[in-house]
């Protein structure tokens, strides 16, 4: 491991399908309640999926100005909003804070698809005169770290990655690195997606990747599962706060766990089918391990990626026994979060790196909900139904991508 400044997390902030305050998130997650239901942004009549894992429990107007959030993109007011509670969560004073020494890395998978797709709308139907002078803005990525910035007077590193399903992931993986070799003191880093609309699911749908059990949508994702028939699709945010270990003492921070290790690999395959080997995001655990200074042995938890597709699962559970070993791999606990909150794309990263805070705090094993039949492919404790309590000295968190982007965080307690 390099010799690098600690880094750890302070503050949390969440809007998800299962509840929008760090408290029901985690409540929610841990009873293994399932926050997937009817669509109800759009008339689903002609769609093979009717349902998703849409936000619970979040009022847009407790974190920004209806004149403001008309200018901005759902996947937007998610990020916003949760950065706001990481913010609070961690009781970071901007005044007190040097602003160029704070900075944000936050994305989005699929970035404004709810805008593109109402202005195409007003395009054909008003023509080219009648666009919002905000479409731009309010499509591209990077605005969701520009937006934060300005909000909080955070004048440090400034940027998103994006890589699919792995962006938040890799945000945070980049923000580590920001603060390690001295180039901020404290990051904001994760991601926000909101594409449930006509194309969202119209283009999954047309890629045969979504479940489609509608007469069961509470049941749908089922990770690791015999019976999985595709992935269910989720929006919201997670944001973290993360900073260096002598700057949140000096502070008097409280500390949920230390961010200790960064992996990341391609696997220069194919554009969406994982690599049969399993070489990629084997590799991108290791690193992370190595980064962390720890051994498969020092693992408690996994929280995968885990989309409750038929490749990704087998796929992952492969590459959990190449990079821990065959031993170790059968005594860590694996779960998959996405069973309860669907998949979240470009925000999973941020949210599950939330649940693996909480998970270390308080000594909890999430569950795999919806767990009924085995798969001879699948044959690693998924943590089934139920959570178990269950000291977690360090958790991988992993986050795999469209384009063969793998990443992986390593999260260690105190």
């Amino acid at each position: 491991m390099a010799e690098n400044r600690r880094v750890v997390v302070t503050g949390l902030g969440v809007v998800s399908p299962v509840g929008s305050t760090l408290e029901s998130f985690w409540a929610a997650i841990q009873a293994g309640e399932s926050g997937i239901g009817p669509i109800t942004y759009f008339d689903t009549t002609a769609f093979d999926t009717k349902f998703a894992g849409q936000v619970k429990g979040f009022n847009l107007d407790d974190f920004v100005p209806k004149k403001e959030a008309r200018r901005m993109d759902p996947f937007c007011h998610y990020g916003v909003a949760a950065a706001k509670m990481a913010v609070v969560d961690s009781g970071l004073d901007m005044a007190k804070e040097d602003a160029t020494r704070v900075g944000v890395v936050a994305a989005s998978g699929v970035g404004g698809l709810q805008i593109l797709q109402s202005q195409m709308d007003v395009l054909r139907s008003r023509g080219p005169g009648r666009f919002s002078p905000f479409i731009i803005p309010q499509m591209i990525v990077n605005i969701l770290p520009g937006l934060i910035s300005i909000n909080h007077g955070m004048k440090g590193p400034n940027f998103a990655v994006v890589t699919a399903c792995a962006s938040g992931t890799h945000c945070l993986g980049s923000a580590l690195g920001l603060i390690r070799t001295g180039a901020a003191d404290v990051m904001l880093a994760g991601g926000a997606e909101g594409a449930i609309c006509e194309l969202g699911v119209g283009g999954f749908n047309a890629m045969r990747a979504l479940s489609t059990r509608n007469d069961d949508p509470k049941t749908a994702s089922r990770p690791f599962d015999k019976d999985r028939d595709g992935f269910v699709m989720g929006e919201g945010a997670g944001m973290l706060i993360i900073e260096e270990y002598g700057h949140a003492k000096a502070r008097g921070a409280k500390i949920y766990c230390e961010l200790a290790g960064f992996g990341c690999t391609g696997d220069a395959y194919h554009i969406t089918a994982p690599d049969e080997s399993a070489g990629g995001p084997s590799r991108g655990m290791m690193l992370a391990m190595q980064d962390a200074g720890l051994k498969p042995s020092d693992i408690d938890y996994i929280n995968a990626h885990g989309t409750s597709t038929e490749l990704n699962d087998a796929g992952e559970t492969k590459a959990i026994k190449i990079a821990l070993g065959e031993a170790e791999a059968r005594r860590v606990a694996v779960s998959s979060t996405k069973s309860m909150t669907g998949h979240l794309l470009g925000a999973a990263g941020g949210v599950e790196s939330v649940v693996c805070a909480l998970a270390i705090r308080d000594s909890v094993l999430p569950p795999t909900i919806n767990y009924t039949t085995p798969d001879p492919a699948c044959d690693l404790d998924y943590v089934p139904n139920v959570a178990r309590k269950a000291k977690i000295r360090a958790c991988l968190n992993n986050s795999l991508g469209f384009g063969g982007h793998n990443a992986t965080l390593c999260f260690k307690a105190i």
